[in-house]
């Protein structure tokens, strides 16, 4: 069987790992006012909504030294300051979110979320929904050696599940930095979004499979789920 033939193959998954801002939850309203007061304080025109969500999907480890130099983690000090203030209260739950995570986890999968937010606010936000109990693991940037797309995170997020990192388990998320950290982990990857992907827009690693909302994703395995004999 060639590769391309071996990807197109969609079993049930044992583990799911999901993205969160903008997946599972929408926080970019806090997110684009803690970037605004970053910029602003370190001297930078504010940016657009548009693109504070595009560099959002990379961590502030990885973003910030390319924007503000020798003085990212001044910057990052006023962005976490600003946002620690906040994030609770501008979290907006996707729709069917909840849901869908009630009914993996009764069906048995692992789930476990890998992002590129702070570890500590991913913890908090994800108590403040009472949706830890969910997740097996909850890893964001800098609680692994190295942060999406690096596999580092993945395995951290299934290092208790006894799930081997391959196509047992699938990625979800909604950016491109889903999609190559599910490549590099040999994983399945889901695109979660409303809109399809366009052409060539995720190339070289281009999703597995496109969902367009949570009753979708789990209308999927619903149907990769065998029933249970009587």
């Amino acid at each position: 069987m060639i590769e391309g033939e071996a990807r197109s193959v969609i079993s049930r998954p044992k583990a799911i790992l999901l993205d969160w801002d903008n997946t599972l939850v929408d926080n970019s309203e806090s997110i684009h006012e803690a970037m605004t007061a970053t910029l602003l304080g370190m001297g930078h025109a504010p940016w657009p909504l548009a693109e504070t969500q595009r560099r959002a999907r990379r961590s502030l480890r990885e973003s910030f030294p390319e924007i503000f130099g020798d003085q990212w983690e001044r910057a990052r000090e006023i962005f976490h300051q600003r946002f620690a203030a906040d994030h609770l209260n501008g979290l907006k739950t996707s729709p069917g979110a909840e849901d869908m995570l009630a009914g993996l986890a009764a069906r048995g999968i692992y789930l476990a979320v890998v992002s590129n937010k702070t570890g500590s606010y991913l913890r908090r936000e994800a108590a403040h929904l009472g949706w830890d109990r969910y997740f097996g693991a909850i890893v964001g940037a800098t609680d692994a050696e190295a942060d999406k797309p690096a596999v580092a995170p993945v395995d951290l997020a299934l290092a208790k599940s006894g799930v081997v990192r391959g196509r047992s388990v699938w990625f979800v998320g909604d950016g491109a930095v889903d999609m190559d950290c599910a490549h590099r982990a040999g994983c399945v990857a889901v695109l979660l979004r409303g809109q399809p992907p366009g052409e060539h827009e995720f190339a070289p690693n281009p999703p597995d499979r496109h969902v367009t909302s949570c009753a979708d994703l789990a209308a999927f395995v619903d149907a990769l789920t065998p029933v249970a004999a009587p």
